[in-house]
């Protein structure tokens, strides 16, 4: 089923069909919810997968400084029957690494040109390809189902999420949707409190934590409209407010943080969700596309 927050507390939050997507993915995406020992085995994991595939229950737990009860628990908080699924998981992935891919990706002050653009240039083609990976089908269906069938959608962000937003609104309104996105915290609640039921909002947020973009989701809901949450964490205040959650997969890094490969991961899930918008009446969407370019046709240099 769909990954769902306040509807459904308990469903899946990886892909749909049952591969559940990449267990680094799916372990980035529940980390913030992790106690500080389990924590630590995530660390050791995320640190160097193909090493801690080979290390006994007890190695891991002694280079994590905890117990091997905990990395058990760590292991079924990743949906694993214990630790002989988790060595096989992590042998599997550490078996197809990218071969193009840097050892590091956080930017140092030694690196040269040809490092950043390395560095970049794999953490947003990473974002990109993992975040498709796992992003719950049922859950992009029946949030397009949502949106086509809408009397209004308002779409909620701050900071770099307001500028995703902005993308989907411009894109919804292109195929004939009416949709508007809101990024003052202000306008955003009276927004939410005039929805209804037959009416969505979408919430953006990376962390899930954005309290102004909770706040008027969880406002949105109250009011009967269907709830949507775009984030990073499937286990995050936002995702729990939401009818249906959206999740990426980005690895931010301290100079990229909550601007860069989580925006690109973002946008993804956006030109994946107007893409599945518009198939719901295809022939209306190409209609309004084609009249809205001979709108602004006039302003573009004649070449």
């Amino acid at each position: 089923m769909p990954t769902q927050g306040k509807r459904s507390r308990g469903a899946s939050t990886g892909r749909s069909d049952g591969s559940g997507g990449s267990l680094l993915v799916r372990l980035r995406g529940i980390r913030p919810s992790l106690s500080p020992a389990e924590d630590r085995v995530a660390e050791q994991v995320l640190g160097d997968a193909r090493r801690a595939a080979g290390l006994t229950i007890s190695e891991l737990a002694a280079a994590a400084r905890t117990s091997e009860t905990t990395v058990l628990r760590f292991c079924r908080r990743l949906g694993l029957r214990g630790y002989p699924q988790l060595r096989l998981a992590l042998a599997e992935e550490s078996a197809q690494p990218r071969s193009s891919s840097p050892k590091v990706t956080d930017i140092s002050a030694s690196d040269s040109i040809d490092d950043i653009i390395a560095k970049v240039a794999f953490t947003d083609a990473s974002a990109v390809e993992e975040t498709a990976e796992q992003l719950d089908r049922m859950a992009l269906a029946a949030a397009a189902k949502a949106i086509a069938r809408a009397r209004r959608v308002d779409v909620y962000g701050i900071g770099a999420s307001a500028i995703v937003g902005t993308d989907l609104q411009q894109k919804l309104h292109r195929i004939g949707v009416t949709a508007f996105c809101w990024n003052d915290p202000h306008i955003a609640l009276t927004s939410a409190t005039l929805l209804g039921k037959n009416d969505v909002a979408l919430g953006i947020s990376h962390s899930g934590t954005t309290t102004e973009t909770v706040e008027a989701l969880e406002a949105a809901g109250a009011n009967g409209a269907t709830t949507i949450a775009l984030t990073n964490f499937p286990v995050s205040r936002l995702a729990s407010a939401a009818d249906l959650v959206l999740t990426t997969a980005a690895r931010e890094t301290s100079l990229r943080s909550g601007a860069t490969s989580s925006r690109i991961a973002a946008l993804t899930v956006v030109d994946c969700l107007y893409i599945a918008v518009a198939q719901h009446d295809l022939r209306r969407a190409r209609r309004a596309v084609e009249a809205t370019r001979r709108a602004v046709a006039s302003h573009h240099v004649d070449h």
